[in-house]
């Protein structure tokens, strides 16, 4: 059964202790969140505090994904403000080996996450070290858009170098993740799934993370 990680960047911000507590009595896994400096990404979300108000009412482990250009810097921090999983953008790190091991270091899940347009190649001198890939379903920046198809290829073959290498991480999908595609995901090898819009503008977000889990 795959892990479902609500995207707390679509939830309503004026009443983020609700939406966390929300989520809390849901049958969600991890609350995702989507940390955007407006340099790696075209657009800002939040930072440091709000992450800590979040891990304060927060009953589920945090899934950071740190969007940002030299994560490196920030790594210590998020663990501090209450990162369970640190996840970095592969076209972000230039010692990528360095940093998944100082997020190890500190006691958190290292995650890689990698672009529409990144090919799962690049991770074949990674993947052993890795507890976490994040596949961008679509191009990072923004919540509610249209999930790429080429996705399910790409889940394909990161399963067939998991696979040669002996190794089982978290394979999450994120952006544009729905009821509509949800089965075909965890069909084609998806373990962790980020929803984002189709939960929290659903009628009951709760019911919904719920139907998602079982689907």
């Amino acid at each position: 059964m795959a892990v479902i990680a609500p995207s707390i960047l679509a939830a309503d911000f004026a009443n983020l202790q609700a939406e966390v507590e929300m989520i809390n009595q849901s049958d969600a896994d991890w609350v995702h969140v989507d940390i955007m400096d407006g340099v790696f990404v075209p657009n800002i979300s939040f930072g440091i505090p709000v992450c800590e108000a979040i891990y304060r009412h927060s009953t589920k482990p945090l899934d950071v994904h740190l969007m940002i250009t030299q994560p490196e810097r920030y790594l210590k921090t998020f663990q501090k403000a209450g990162a369970k999983i640190l996840t970095v953008h592969y076209e972000a790190c230039p010692h990528l080996h360095r940093t998944i091991q100082e997020i190890k270091d500190l006691g958190c899940m290292a995650g890689v996450a990698l672009n529409p347009h990144t090919p799962i190649s690049v991770l074949e001198n990674i993947i052993a070290n890795l507890d976490l890939v994040c596949l961008m379903s679509v191009n990072p920046g923004f919540g509610g858009q249209k999930f790429i198809e080429n996705t399910y290829a790409k889940i394909t073959q990161l399963v067939e170098l998991c696979a040669e290498n002996q190794v089982s991480p978290y394979i999450e999908i994120d952006g544009g993740v729905g009821a509509n595609n949800i089965s075909k995901l965890k069909e084609t090898g998806a373990t962790a799934l980020v929803a984002g819009s189709s939960v929290f503008k659903a009628e009951n977000p709760s019911e919904t993370i719920s139907a998602f889990k079982h689907q």
